[in-house]
């Protein structure tokens, strides 16, 4: 079980650190969960192409946790060209409509869709990577979660709760995937909170947003809904988890010296393996090393 982290960063445009996505490699499987703006491109640099990706997983529907959907699905339908199952998604309310008003006949992509389906030049490209006529349009397979929701597939059960970020606007959940070859909690964005550190007891890795410098929050809504480092490290404490992956980081928390700091503050809360993602790190659930991809 790897984990890749392909974007750490924030909505704020940034050249080092892409928004939100994380890829969990189980071997034969492999899932996303969120798929923000330069998360898609993060993903190729690692070495994997949108066809291997079998499901996605949103934690909540901010764009910079989902604007790469439109390109995952679309990518994924052309390259896949009929012989590979529909990308299975889990995601909170509006995941649905999102999806429809995308990909329907009368959606964002429906003139695109419409050429890649009847186009005669499009067709022949579409047989030529194995595809049999007709051609149907890209049809995701949706599934839209609540809080205590939960599935088994095979080789792997995900749960999740909601955590408090954007609400009432939003639907925000935090996950947990339990695999034979080790455990992955991913908190969204999240502030604190007593159901999500239940969810992840043990667990291997634990990613979880780290928006900023604990104390320096503007009022109490940002810290109930955006964690700081030293609210992180106390979940990670509090859940037994074996490792603490710092994303999600803002450029306050990111310059030198100061990111030092937050680690050594953070260890002295939580006794565990702590790593200050970025871009293209891979980390195992069993392996305290961590490698980076070339990107």
């Amino acid at each position: 079980m790897k984990i890749v982290l392909l974007g750490t960063g924030t909505p704020v445009p940034s050249l080092k650190r892409a928004s939100s996505g994380y890829l969990v490699d189980l071997g034969g499987e492999r899932l996303l969960f969120d798929i923000g703006p330069g998360s898609y491109h993060r993903m190729m640099e690692a070495g994997y192409r949108a066809t291997d990706i079998a499901g996605l997983v949103l934690s909540h529907l901010h764009y910079d946790h989902c604007c790469d959907y439109g390109r995952l699905i679309m990518t994924r339908w052309d390259q896949g060209a009929g012989t590979i199952p529909e990308l299975q998604v889990f995601g909170p309310r509006h995941t649905a409509r999102m999806t429809e008003l995308l990909f329907a006949n009368d959606g964002v992509f429906g003139p695109d869709i419409a050429a890649r389906t009847g186009h005669e030049p499009s067709l022949q490209v579409f047989e030529a990577r194995g595809g049999t006529r007709p051609r149907a349009g890209p049809s995701p397979s949706v599934t839209e979660i609540e809080s205590g929701f939960a599935v088994e597939c095979d080789g792997w059960t995900l749960r999740a709760v909601a955590v408090p970020h954007a609400q009432p606007h939003l639907d925000c959940y935090g996950f947990r995937l339990d695999t034979p070859a080790g455990s992955f909690a991913y908190s969204g964005d999240a502030g604190p909170s007593k159901p999500f550190t239940r969810l992840i007891e043990g667990c291997d890795v634990l990613v979880h947003m780290t928006y900023q410098i604990s104390g320096t929050a503007p009022g109490p809504e940002w810290t109930r809904g955006a964690a700081g480092h030293r609210e992180v490290a106390e979940t990670a404490a509090a859940a037994g988890v074996g490792k603490l992956v710092v994303t999600h980081v803002s450029s306050q928390m990111d310059a030198p010296g100061i990111r030092e700091r937050l680690i050594s503050e953070m260890a002295g809360i939580f006794g565990g393996h702590i790593i200050w993602g970025e871009d293209l790190m891979t980390i195992s659930a069993g392996d305290p090393a961590v490698e980076r991809h070339a990107g």
